[in-house]
């Protein structure tokens, strides 16, 4: 499923997964979101709620990732790829399909997050799917 994410006068887009955690972020959208830098690496913003957590976790980003840190409600635009494996999971929600250079912009960034024109039919069959078991990253349920 396709996004949209415009700050700074740009228009981005995104692949959501095809995961709980995913269908989850989309049923959120449209989004405005204050993000933070974090480790000159990523932007985070808290998100309206919590997500479920029990989406498909890693321990990796490279740049262009779009995660959610688990338990809490925030979401994460990696713009530098971590160099060391990052403590606490997280969840992959998807990966910027091109952009991740307007993320590197210094201070906060007002970030619009919302499906892709067309995007909405595909929304509302994937999120009434039924449930399919979550992997790890590790190969365990």
């Amino acid at each position: 499923m396709k996004i949209q994410l415009k700050l700074n006068g740009q228009v981005t887009s995104a692949t959501l997964a095809n995961n709980r955690t995913a269908r989850e972020f989309a049923a959120m959208l449209p989004l405005s979101i204050t993000m933070h830098d974090l480790f000159e690496r990523e932007k985070f913003g808290a998100l309206p709620a919590a997500i479920s957590g029990k989406g498909t976790r890693t321990q990796y980003c490279e740049a262009g990732d779009i995660i959610c840190w688990s338990p809490g409600p925030d979401v994460a635009i990696f713009y530098r790829s971590a160099a060391q494996p990052i403590r606490g999971a997280h969840h992959h929600l998807g990966r910027l399909d091109f952009g991740v250079e307007a993320f590197e912009a210094p201070g906060p960034l007002e970030v619009i997050i919302d499906l892709a024109p067309g995007a909405m039919a595909a929304c509302r069959q994937q999120i009434a799917m039924p449930e399919e078991p979550e992997i790890s990253a590790f190969g365990r349920p």
